[in-house]
């Protein structure tokens, strides 16, 4: 079994992209993560559909003004 690589994704990355996805799209950008967390997961694919998951709640958040680009990132 190959060992796990460790995530080079940062919390500040997921924020990025997150906020890029949110200009783009708006709130579409919602379905675009629910379909790459349906697929991922589809193909077996934990830990990327995890990832997917995580910008999911970046993106609700972003758009229901919880954060903005500038707010100080907590992890929980």
């Amino acid at each position: 079994m190959p060992t796990a690589r460790p995530s080079r994704i940062t919390p500040e990355d997921i924020r990025i992209i997150a906020f890029t996805l949110v200009d783009r799209h708006g709130v579409q950008a919602l379905g675009y993560a629910d379909q790459a967390v349906l697929e991922l997961d589809d193909k077996g694919e934990t830990e990327s559909a995890d990832a997917w998951r995580a910008l999911r709640w970046e993106i609700q958040d972003a758009l229901d003004g919880r954060i903005g680009r500038e707010t100080p990132i907590a992890l929980h």
